[in-house]
């Protein structure tokens, strides 16, 4: 009687905390069933719809709820842009080429900038860091499309730029920055007097669309403008994340280094830097997704991705594609195309620079 008694008590027992798990897995789901919905109905649901349209011939006008608005084309739209052989896969290509030399170009130099100026601003005996940090990060919060206009009458033939350069040497004759195609590691290597041009067949070999030449050419000078003109009004922000990491720093770990006879740089390289890794990942994060998709100062300084495409990157021709070409389908594929190279660098710094701290 007893043993019936005492399994009577152990079934009650189970079957209220079984109970209770169903009403916490509910209320659980509860709370989060807003913004369920609204990642899915923002996100999910736009990606999947996306990547529908990439496999359609859509033009991106005519309504989709008719019969003759869209074929269905399959993988066509990626394997023209991919090794399609023609106009498309040139484009594509030379716009991977010139977003790649941007990314390689602004994304360590913001990083290690704002990382400087971060570890300046964050000494004890720095005055007037109120007006410091707002003078650094002003242009961060500036419309860039206004930025993108000061900064071309800045380079323009009779512009700042060249007026201060000719200031100093009178013989200079101005140009204008923001209209020169040539790359820069040719001109660099001109200087020794080096043409790649006549290297050989390689040179004059095409490579998805592309000389062999046009490859290592380097970013434009009017490209390596536009990267010097994200790069100062991006290391506002990333300057802003790392002063924040750096002030959870504890003061005790910098004390104790202190003790140890640890210099400034030691300090810095084994116990800043390692600490900073998290923080490090997100910026290089964020600065890779942010190069990879620029397209409103492209769009300001040199519409068509001029001079002779050189500015042209991958979100112009999403851009290109869908509005301008009227081919939404392409468009929708380049995008698609877009998301994989972020992933795929995301993944590939990931795995060198880590997202945890060294302890």
């Amino acid at each position: 009687m007893a043993q019936a008694v005492s399994t009577t008590r152990v079934a009650a027992k189970v079957s209220t905390l079984q109970s209770k798990k169903r009403e916490e897995m509910i209320a659980g789901y509860g709370f989060l069933a807003p913004a369920l919905i609204v990642f899915t109905v923002f996100l999910i649901i736009p990606i999947l719809f996306a990547v529908y349209i990439s496999m359609t011939d859509w033009n991106g006008t005519t309504p989709l709820g008719r019969a003759d608005s869209y074929n269905f084309v399959g993988l066509s739209n990626y394997t023209d842009l991919l090794s399609g052989g023609g106009n498309r896969q040139a484009t594509f290509f030379k716009a991977l080429k010139n977003t790649i030399y941007f990314v390689i170009g602004v994304v360590p130099t913001q990083t290690v900038i704002s990382l400087v100026l971060a570890v300046i601003l964050n000494q004890r005996w720095l005055k007037a860091k109120g007006f410091f940090r707002t003078a650094f990060y002003f242009p961060s919060i500036t419309s860039s499309v206004v930025i993108s206009l000061i900064f071309m009458w800045m380079f323009t033939r009779g512009g700042l730029v060249n007026g201060a350069i000719h200031s100093l040497f009178p013989n200079y004759e101005s140009v204008n920055w923001l209209d020169d195609s040539s790359g820069l590691i040719h001109n660099f290597l001109g200087l020794f007097g080096v043409n790649l041009r006549n290297a050989g067949d390689w040179a004059r070999a095409e490579v998805f669309g592309l000389r062999g030449w046009d490859w290592i050419s380097g970013p434009s000078v009017t490209m390596f403008m536009i990267m010097i003109l994200n790069t100062w009004t991006t290391i506002g922000t990333m300057m802003v994340i790392f002063l924040a990491a750096l002030q959870n720093i504890p003061g005790s770990v910098y004390e104790a280094a202190t003790v140890d006879g640890a210099s400034s740089w030691q300090t810095f390289r084994k116990i800043t830097v390692p600490l900073l890794r998290p923080t490090i990942f997100f910026v290089l994060t964020l600065g890779l997704i942010g190069t990879f998709q620029v397209f409103d100062q492209i769009y300001v300084i040199n519409k068509e991705g001029g001079p002779a495409q050189t500015t042209l990157t991958i979100a112009y021709v999403v851009f290109m594609n869908g509005f301008r070409n009227q081919s939404m389908g392409v468009a929708a594929a380049t995008a698609i195309l877009l998301f994989i190279i972020i992933f795929a660098f995301t993944l590939l710094q990931r795995r060198v620079v880590g997202e945890t701290a060294d302890t």
